[in-house]
């Protein structure tokens, strides 16, 4: 069983002096056209700090009204010279601009995050720190957006412009707040779009503090607006908005269905990222204490609240044991704990929603027949903390074994052969990662061929590079995000035939 931190500070005195100022003032107003708003309802809403419970700031709850204005903006922005007719070199400037100001105050956007959405600190400033590495990715693309000369009859030249789609709306989830924006907000922005940012009610936080970032750093009235508010009111008006040319969405398998039916108002373009089971395959001659180190990782990292976690891990039946105990073993030196102390590796649940959530499930894998191997108890301390759980004695079929759990709870499960394996990986509804670990390389690759997922590992797990897409098969997701595939997402393509004679 993992360990747990004894460190608890005191929340104000252990914060840097910006970020104390920042929550003290925490700005309830919408970035709507370079101009900070208050909702038009006055309606605001309560962030928390999910370590303790306690309130740490108040956001403004936009809704409809809200997000007409920030259209308005948006659309004015995109149509207006500064923005449309900015070169693609000072394109470029402006996208280094933002990674460099986000770089400056990585420390306190990195506190903001872990005291909103509960993750370590460490992790908190590893994801900022992607975040500035994506800025500074796509602010190499403007000056790579080609069209191409086709072969035509004689007397007519024919070519290709890329075009930006136009306003887009981008929903992001609080697992990451920023990084997930980043993914979205860059290469919008190197393409030439305007963007409606709308962070998760559970963290608006770093992206209202974010939004202050833009404008030091430059950006343009209206071509990012920060709308924050809940989903069924200003993410609903986000996605059947007649004004919105493209809506991205990060989040549940279910909210993606909701946003892929409702973009259907004016047929906008749609981008998906949603969840996931992934499966981790140990093979007989895999290095066991290298997978049983990565895989904890795997299936732990931000508390197991991300899509790709390792939350099916099929192991051979010959080497099932070791590896289990060993996986036991790497999980003993797990710290959960005040995501402040440094020696905490986990951190708490994001919201008593998420807690409640995940700890149902351990009394439904009990009532299914399988045993508790590690944890499967919520954390005796005040805020949202749940114990690393593994699961044993689980058949595929089992609702631990099916459904996305979302914490930090991984199942194992028991294989045979090769092509037993790849079927029961790939019984799944979910296509989002899955990872292979064996010294066997013709094996390696030969699974991760049959595999059917947007990203697969083979000896490690949860690297992702910016270079590299990255989506899903399958009901995890729609589209491409990051690499440049993800120009492909934000470009028009036009075709122009002209008469030379």
């Amino acid at each position: 069983m993992a360990s747990t931190a004894s460190v608890t500070p005191d929340t104000l005195a252990a914060i840097d002096p910006r970020v104390a100022a920042f929550l003290k003032r925490c700005p309830t107003r919408l970035l709507i056209g370079g101009e900070w708003l208050a909702a038009r309802s006055g309606d605001t809403f309560e962030s928390f700090d999910p370590s303790t419970g306690a309130v740490l700031g108040t956001s403004a709850a936009g809704d409809r009204a809200d997000v007409d204005l920030a259209v308005i903006a948006a659309r004015r922005a995109f149509e207006d010279p500064v923005w449309s007719g900015m070169s693609p070199h000072d394109r470029t400037r402006l996208l280094l601009r933002i990674a460099n100001i986000v770089e400056a105050n990585l420390e306190e956007l990195a506190q903001i995050e872990s005291l909103n959405n509960g993750a370590p600190l460490s992790f908190a400033r590893a994801m900022i720190t992607s975040v500035v590495d994506t800025f500074t990715y796509y602010a190499g693309w403007p000056t790579k957006i080609y069209g191409e000369t086709n072969p035509s009859v004689p007397g007519i030249l024919n070519y290709t412009l890329r075009e930006p789609v136009g306003v887009c709306g981008q929903i992001v989830p609080w697992n990451g707040p920023l990084s997930s924006a980043a993914w979205k907000i860059g290469p919008a922005l190197a393409c030439g779009n305007t963007v409606i940012l709308k962070p998760a009610e559970q963290t608006p936080l770093s992206a209202i503090r974010f939004g202050e970032l833009l404008i030091e750093a430059g950006v343009p009235p209206g071509v990012v607006n920060i709308v924050t508010g809940m989903g069924e009111t200003a993410g609903a008006a986000i996605t059947d908005h007649p004004g919105i040319d493209k809506v991205g969405f990060t989040g549940s398998t279910e909210v993606g269905k909701k946003i892929l039916a409702a973009s259907t108002s004016n047929l906008k373009r749609v981008t998906l990222e949603l969840g996931g089971k992934s499966p981790n395959i140990i093979f007989a001659d895999a290095d066991l204490d290298a997978a049983a180190a990565t895989s904890v990782q795997g299936f732990c990292f931000l508390s197991g609240q991300i899509c790709v976690a390792a939350s099916r891990m099929f192991v051979h039946e010959s080497v099932h044991d070791a590896f289990a105990a060993k996986l036991a073993d790497s999980l003993a030196h797990f710290t959960v704990g005040d995501p402040f102390d440094a020696t905490t590796t986990m951190g708490p649940l994001v919201s008593r929603e998420q807690f409640d959530r995940v700890t149902s499930y351990f009394a439904i894998g009990r009532a299914d027949g399988a045993r508790v191997a590690a944890g499967g108890a919520a954390v005796d301390r005040p805020g949202y903390y749940v114990q690393p759980t593994i699961f044993a004695g689980v058949s595929n079929d089992m609702r631990i074994a099916r459904e996305e759990i979302f914490g930090p709870v991984t199942v194992l499960i028991p294989f045979t052969d090769e092509d037993e394996v790849i079927a029961l990986a790939n019984q799944t509804e979910f296509g989002l990662a899955a990872a292979v670990w064996t010294r066997d390389l013709g094996r390696a690759h030969r699974v991760a061929r049959a595999l059917k997922a947007g990203t697969v590992w083979i000896n490690t797990y949860l690297h992702v590079d910016l270079i590299s897409p990255f989506g899903g098969y399958k009901q995890s997701g729609i589209g491409r995000e990051l690499g440049r595939h993800s120009i492909d997402a934000y470009t028009e393509i036009k075709s122009v035939y002209a008469k030379l004679d």
